[in-house]
């Protein structure tokens, strides 16, 4: 069985590398890939906090500047991010991180720990493009959200948590464009593709680990179900 999950940059590093969450990570994967001897995990990361300082340092500098070379610095803060990741699975992960998902070969260990592609989408693409390459039935997408609001809850105080949603529904609420560096629950051109292949996705705050354990065995879970 594989798992494939997008684990947000918001999580990794909102300012720097949040330490104490990537441990508890790290000590759950574990667990979980003893208790089940044939679970095989696909780790997808963002960008964080340093895509979106350096993308903003960027247009500061270059008066500006255009959404592809933006969209390059997230790309690259990602795979920062994924080397890191790799680095604390190291002896579950024996293939290097991988950068595009085109390429996707046989899953060689337990882990496969993958990052940003190319500009126009974000790394939840990547997820989406390798959960069908792997056969997986959903994406666990895992930022610092606990569900998907109806609207900003920080901006709008009627805004209601979801706990499922069509894709058609949330298409709506999320546009069809891609901006390097926004804030959204899913990416747009990544739920686009997700709602044509007839794939699920699981939005949930990855820093409840305890929620993610319940996630990933199959229980009842706090977060928003799309699809």
């Amino acid at each position: 069985m594989v798992t494939v999950m997008s684990l947000g940059g918001s999580i990794i590093a909102p300012q720097g590398v949040d330490e104490d969450f990537l441990r508890g990570f790290r000590d759950l994967v574990r667990e979980l890939l003893e208790e089940d001897q044939e679970r095989r995990l696909v780790i997808v990361t963002g960008g964080g906090g340093p895509a979106r300082a350096w993308q903003q340092a960027y247009r500061n500098l270059s008066g500006g500047g255009n959404d592809e070379e933006a969209d390059w610095i997230g790309v690259m803060a990602t795979r920062l991010n994924a080397r890191l990741v790799k680095a604390m699975l190291s002896g579950y992960c024996p293939q290097d991180v991988l950068i595009d998902p085109s390429q996707a070969g046989p899953l060689r260990g337990r882990v496969l720990v993958a990052a940003g592609w190319k500009p126009g989408f974000s790394s939840d693409y990547d997820a989406v493009l390798l959960a069908e390459k792997f056969g997986a039935n959903r994406v666990i997408n895992l930022s610092n959200i606990e569900k998907v609001y109806t609207d900003d809850p920080r901006k709008n105080p009627e805004a209601r948590p979801i706990d499922r949603i069509s894709w058609e529904d949330f298409r709506a609420m999320v546009g069809e464009d891609w901006v390097p560096g926004k804030n959204l629950p899913f990416d747009p051109v990544a739920s686009r593709y997700a709602a044509r292949i007839g794939l699920q996705v699981i939005c949930a705050t990855g820093k409840n680990l305890e929620n993610l354990k319940k996630i990933l065995r199959g229980e009842d879970f706090i977060g928003t179900l799309i699809g």
